[in-house]
């Protein structure tokens, strides 16, 4: 049984249509839901397209899936090709009812993933930022640049890493064009991952192919932040970081104390993993701690100064050298706070309770007020 519409497209009922499934003997593939077609639009309504889907029928978009693609669909004209997702194969009116939008979305992801897999570069535009990161959209699919996925160089560095000013350095690339890498897609869940320093990685790994661990490079400081400091070092434009207990042998409350920024100095490289390279400036200063044994031993009452309290403990600087040890908590009374004790950058008698040069680690114990003279 056939059924016409005003526009002279005539459809099939679903008996008619499975009684052309088969040709000459051989069974052609049957239509399913989320397939993808490219057929000539054959009728053309205010609110609805028809298709040509050859044997298997005729398409329709129409009701909510026209108004979705409206923008696209209102401009076509008999005989244009028009790309749509089946998601229906028999309406009431007996048609296959399309999605043009969906059809979009799915050949969006299928070029994502196809550039994911290829590992190749794209250019998006910066939309917006939060606190986590930037956002913009890869064609029509929105997409999200985490912080940790910037380049070095785009990596907002302010101090003990402030949400607040992290943001407000975010908000500068928004209207901009970077370059990324497709880190992580999930289709189901909608969700894009992008990364900037991905696009780098190949780059950098072969610039590193030019240094070891040991050698010593020259640098300029080029970010300082509350754990360390950032370092751009030889003629490849490489840059590294020096953690904050790497920038000298004594205890350091702030790097900005010990090197300032634009500031030319050398380093040791002490470790390159995943394409990051680790340096350290105390590394080409003499060790404090050698040979200390024939200086000071266990039992010892030496003279320290108190330069840091912290949950376990107190931090001591022994004499005028880079030298600190610890007197834990243990070793005062729990009753007492240690604050109430002792005072910041005030001497006091020790006890030397263990030395272990190699791990720099130095145990002290507090000689009693009626014994600390």
């Amino acid at each position: 049984m056939k059924k016409t519409i005003d526009n002279n497209i005539t459809t099939e009922s679903s008996s008619d249509f499975w009684k052309k499934i088969c040709k000459e003997g051989e069974f052609l593939k049957p239509p399913r839901v989320g397939e993808i077609t490219k057929s000539k639009v054959v009728g053309v309504d205010r609110s609805s397209i028809f298709v040509d889907l050859g044997v298997i029928g005729t398409g329709i978009i129409y009701g909510r899936e026209f108004q979705k693609a409206k923008n696209v669909l209102k401009n076509l004209k008999l005989g244009d090709e028009v790309t749509a997702k089946i998601v229906d194969l028999e309406n009431k009116e007996g048609y296959i009812e399309l999605s043009a939008e969906q059809a979009e979305q799915e050949l969006i992801w299928e070029t994502i993933k196809n550039k994911k897999e290829a590992g190749e570069t794209i250019k998006v535009k910066i939309l917006g930022a939060n606190k986590g990161g930037l956002l913009a959209k890869v064609s029509s699919i929105p997409a999200f640049l985490p912080v940790s996925q910037l380049s070095p160089e785009h990596y907002p560095r302010v101090e003990e890493a402030d949400k607040t000013k992290i943001l407000k350095e975010l908000q500068k690339f928004i209207s901009e064009e970077l370059e990324v890498k497709i880190l992580n897609m999930d289709q189901e869940e909608e969700k894009l991952i992008l990364s900037e320093k991905a696009k780098e990685a190949e780059k950098i790994q072969e610039k590193l192919e030019n240094y070891k661990v040991g050698d010593t490079v020259e640098g300029i400081v080029t970010g300082i932040v509350d754990f360390g400091i950032f370092i751009k070092f030889g003629d490849d434009n490489l840059e590294g970081l020096c953690h904050i207990s790497e920038l000298d042998w004594q205890l350091i409350d702030s790097p900005d104390k010990i090197v300032k920024l634009g500031e030319k100095i050398k380093a040791k490289i002490i470790e390159v993993s995943n394409n990051k390279v680790f340096l350290s400036l105390k590394a080409l200063k003499k060790d404090p701690w050698e040979k200390i044994e024939e200086k000071y031993k266990k039992g010892d009452i030496i003279k320290g100064k108190v330069i840091k309290f912290n949950p376990f403990g107190v931090f001591v600087q022994i004499d005028k050298q880079k030298i600190h040890g610890l007197a834990h908590i243990s070793e005062f009374d729990t009753k007492v706070k240690i604050e109430t004790k002792l005072e910041i950058d005030k001497k006091y008698n020790f006890e030397i309770l263990s030395i272990e040069p190699a791990q720099h680690k130095m145990a002290l114990k507090l000689v009693e007020p009626e014994n600390n003279k």
